[in-house]
């Protein structure tokens, strides 16, 4: 079976998850403030917070702006749902927006329609890696008071504006799951241009504490800590850090290969019929996930299990949030783009050591498995 998603890890990985725990230092300690440093820096970002999710992440970004009960905050239903859960963990009210058709993305336009008085921010996905046009949603939401925060899981090395995504964010959460190009297995980051906001972050993700375990550990000096505020125990370990440094410097090989396998679909897809996602105008992604929309009268669910049949994993396209029964009853304008692209996109196979053979037998097991339900496919 050729799987959707396989991440690289090799034993430059094992080594470094080994020498941290023959160090005794596990928990969040130096690898994890290295990994920070390291991470900020590669998406143009003055500072990092490393978490152990980005759902906590987008959830500490949303509480940091004092977001809560009787707050709205917009998002894409079109997303993984914990994009709107870190909403509702703050008590506030997720409000969904639909997106644009050529990116899956929110835009001033599709969020413009939601907005109301009680509109706090606006979380953008840059979805499957790619780049949302933040400015323009920036330029719309700032002077109405409204922020923007990035949800960045799949974005690390897509670039907006001849920059990497997360450059001058005002708040961006990351995502190191498996799935993820860059992974520590779980965890997550935060990243901010901000100083205060990061110095409250960590406090945030650390139970509020006044001073970190590996700061009194380094001190010196007996420190009796002080709980400064009600926080949360969102913290990475020093074996995650050190297994995400070692993935950070492959993450420019792991992007020029994803990309070339993505150019070679295009190519192979181009006669099929079949619409293939691909960079915007003022960036460029990542390719975290190769989606495609299937032509008009597919069933969706006939496609998955015929090209299982042929060996290949596919999955579903993005998820529409509010379908989902988590959402059932909750309040929401119509999402026509949503509802088309969740129903009629699916995910292809796209890791770092695909090889020709295995992409060869992708697009053949979706041709065949359009021919066999009697749709037409050019050439």
């Amino acid at each position: 079976m050729i799987p959707v998603m396989r991440p690289l890890l090799g034993e430059e990985e094992a080594l470094a998850a080994a020498e941290a725990v023959r160090s005794g230092w596990v928990a969040q300690g130096p690898r994890v403030r290295e990994f920070e440093e390291a991470f900020a820096a590669s998406v143009g970002a003055r500072h990092g917070v490393a978490v152990s999710s980005c759902t906590t992440g987008l959830h500490l970004a949303v509480h940091l702006l004092g977001i809560g009960p009787g707050d709205e905050v917009v998002v894409p239903s079109l997303s993984f749902i914990a994009t709107a859960n870190a909403v509702r963990y703050t008590g506030a009210t997720p409000v969904f927006a639909d997106v644009e058709v050529e990116t899956g993305n929110l835009s001033a336009s599709t969020v413009e329609p939601v907005l109301t008085e009680r509109t706090r921010a606006v979380m953008v996905v840059h979805q499957a890696g790619v780049p949302a046009d933040v400015d323009a949603l920036k330029a719309f939401c700032e002077p109405r008071g409204i922020a923007v925060i990035e949800d960045a899981a799949c974005a690390a090395g897509s670039t907006y504006k001849g920059k990497p995504v997360g450059t001058n964010a005002l708040l961006a959460a990351w995502s190191f799951h498996p799935r993820k190009l860059l992974t520590t297995g779980e965890g997550g980051m935060v990243t901010t241009d901000d100083p205060d906001w990061a110095v409250r972050l960590k406090r945030l993700r650390e139970h509020g504490m006044s001073v970190s375990a590996a700061d009194r550990h380094n001190g010196g000096s007996a420190v009796i800590e002080q709980y400064l505020e009600t926080a949360f125990n969102y913290r990475m370990t020093d074996i995650q850090a050190a297994v995400g440094l070692v993935q950070l410097s492959k993450l420019d090989a792991i992007i020029a290969r994803r990309r070339e396998l993505a150019a070679r679909y295009h190519e192979l897809l181009a006669d099929t019929g079949i619409t293939t996602v691909t960079d915007p105008e003022y960036g460029t992604t990542n390719y975290q996930s190769f989606w495609v929309w299937l032509p008009e009268g597919a069933d969706r669910q006939e496609v998955l299990a015929g090209l299982a049949e042929r060996g290949v994993s596919a999955r579903r396209g993005i998820m529409a949030s509010h379908l989902e029964p988590a959402y059932e009853g909750h309040p929401c304008a119509e999402l026509p783009v949503t509802e088309a692209f969740t129903a009629r996109t699916l995910i292809l196979p796209l890791f770092h050591d695909m090889t020709e053979s295995e992409q060869d037998a992708v697009v053949s097991a979706l041709s065949e498995t359009l021919h066999a339900s009697r749709l037409t496919v050019r050439g």
